[in-house]
């Protein structure tokens, strides 16, 4: 295990996360019931399906992309994502 590349991306992840709006969706479900265990347990498995999937279509197209390239893609995906957001409301 490389702990310098888990370190790195455990902490860009978990910045992102907070404050997203997945962390309020969780926050809503946990508020209507008491069986916060479900929650938690639906929660943790859905953030690692989705990011089981960033990981396999990353890998998969650095096979084809270079992961230099890859980062301005990714990055400029985002960006676009997060303006179309913006001006879309």
């Amino acid at each position: 295990m490389d702990w310098r590349i888990f370190s790195a991306t455990f902490i860009t992840i978990f910045l992102a996360e907070i404050g997203d709006k997945t962390q309020f969706a969780a926050i809503a479900a946990s508020a209507q019931t008491k069986s916060i265990f479900s929650v938690l347990l639906a929660t943790v498995l859905a953030l690692a399906v989705a990011g089981s999937l960033g990981v396999i279509a990353g890998s998969f197209l650095s096979q084809f992309i270079d992961p230099t390239k890859m980062k301005y893609v990714s990055g400029s995906t985002f960006l676009i994502m997060g303006l179309w957001i913006l001006l879309k409301s």
